[in-house]
């Protein structure tokens, strides 16, 4: 499969500096790449996604006609990160991490941060994150955000921005280790030779984190899910498995003399640790919705005494709401007093009225977002809707101000993708995974999601995006290989 017609255009991509040209560190995958025959290539793709489905590697669609579960799409080309360009980004996400997490932890008892008039009262206090029932909280050890995956993207500078945190229940990481694993046998002596980072030790990494959270030596750990109907169901029962845990659903628990307890075929037996994979205000009925049936009866109650720890705490949300985070460049200096390592994206918040006008102004330029929707839903790109879909969305954004921001248009980088029997260029966006137990550890590469269909900056699954392997190279001196 020749390089000659693969066009890196205008966008900063990420495996070649030209037509032709690897960037250094990346001449050998490509290389590679270039001496397999096309059928040989197509071949392994298909190969890949046979293995991704009996895996069970899947996610859910809520709402699609067709049906719920999907293969999770994949592409064997793998993205390539140095060593060097992994340093900054590992240091810029254990600040960012350390800072969010003193962050929530004044947000819930003493709010220094808006006594000082750094972040407004009424941004906090109208995110559907903050839960004032949560207010005088103190996790283990003054821990709140346990797992964390943090969204990056680069520009045409080729530097990494920060594009959200997704601080409740981040998913994906999944991917992250079956990727690994498929790859490890489509491209053994590519992935060899190369002197790439391990990630199949996030399994037990995370089972230490959740174990740091209870003064208990031989706390028991349990994975609480939502059931099989969930988008990321595959995701908990794997990650249950490879720690050695049990999957419980709420109605498995019952708050018992006190404590948390599961039901077993020997009885009630205590869980120290909860890794909750349910939305917040599900937790607990009596405090929070009272129509969940996912989640535990009274167990805020014993969270409150102590008795049981929760990973992420609860309230976390906050801190993730694309309103706040146009504070948290100030939240950084405010906790750490030190500037950014990663810098966010440009942010106009609709609800200031000069930031509004601007936005109204300039909308085929901007990527505008409600705050309170995920997933690339409640999204405006301006420069690829259509006249009539920019004057609706400013409707709605005229209506309803605070519930809008905008962003400029980033040109997002590219990777090489198997598109039918050659390789284009296309989108991506990368989402690291953050663990905080006893220190912060940063798990080397994360999930690299690529907008599969052509011109695409949507890289979300629900939205027809799919996956790619994150590689990490070792240094020189380890692995040999050069940086990329």
């Amino acid at each position: 499969m020749a390089w000659e017609e693969y066009e890196v255009g205008e966008f900063y991509d990420e495996m070649f500096i030209a037509p032709g040209r690897p960037r250094p560190g990346c001449e050998l995958l490509a290389e590679r790449l270039a001496a397999l025959p096309t059928d040989e290539l197509t071949h392994r793709q298909n190969a890949a996604e046979v293995a991704m489905l009996n895996l069970g590697v899947t996610f859910n669609v809520y709402g699609d006609e067709q049906g719920t579960e999907k293969i999770f799409p994949f592409d064997l080309v793998p993205r390539v990160l140095s060593a060097k360009q992994w340093a900054t980004i590992e240091r810029g996400l254990t600040q960012r991490i350390e800072a969010l997490n003193l962050f929530l932890d004044d947000l819930y008892n003493d709010q220094r941060i808006i006594k000082d008039g750094v972040v407004p009262a009424d941004i906090i206090e109208g995110s559907p994150g903050f839960l004032p029932a949560c207010r005088g909280l103190s996790p283990p050890a003054g821990v709140w955000i346990h797992v964390t995956g943090t969204d990056l993207v680069r520009d045409t500078d080729g530097r990494f921005y920060v594009l959200e945190d997704n601080l409740r229940c981040p998913s994906g990481v999944s991917y992250v280790l079956e990727n690994r694993a498929i790859m490890k046998r489509t491209f053994p002596s590519v992935f060899e030779r190369a002197g790439v980072r391990p990630v199949d030790q996030y399994p037990s990494d995370l089972l230490m984190t959740l174990q740091a959270m209870s003064p208990n030596p031989t706390a028991t750990v349990a994975v609480l899910t939502p059931g099989i109907y969930n988008s990321a169901y595959f995701e908990h029962s794997l990650l249950a498995r490879t720690m050695g845990v049990e999957l419980v659903e709420g109605r498995d628990l019952v708050v018992d003399d006190g404590f948390v307890k599961a039901r077993t075929t020997r009885g009630l037996e205590r869980v120290d640790v909860l890794y909750r994979r349910i939305d917040d205000t599900f937790i607990d009925p009596r405090v929070f919705n009272p129509d969940s049936v996912l989640g535990v009866p009274g167990i805020m109650d014993v969270y409150r005494e102590g008795r049981v720890a929760l990973a992420n705490a609860p309230g976390t949300g906050v801190a993730d709401d694309k309103g706040v985070y146009a504070y948290t460049p100030e939240a950084i200096r405010f906790y750490l007093d030190q500037d950014p390592i990663l810098p966010i994206v440009p942010t106009h918040l609709c609800r200031r009225p000069d930031d509004l006008k601007y936005v109204l102004d300039h909308l085929d330029s901007l990527v505008v977002k409600s705050t309170n929707e995920s997933g690339g839903y409640g999204m405006l790109i301006g420069s690829q809707a259509t006249e009539a879909e920019r004057r609706a969305f400013a409707e709605r954004v005229r209506q309803r101000p605070t519930n809008y921001i905008a962003q400029p248009t980033l040109q997002l980088s590219r990777v090489p993708t198997l598109v039918d029997d050659h390789l284009e260029g296309r989108h991506v966006d990368l989402r690291p995974y953050i663990l905080y137990g006893e220190s912060i550890r940063v798990i080397p590469g994360g999930l690299t999601r690529v907008a599969l269909k052509k011109g695409s900056l949507v890289v979300n699954s629900s939205q027809g995006g799919g996956s790619k392997d994150t590689w990490v190279l070792l240094d020189g001196d380890s692995g040999g290989a050069y940086p990329c």
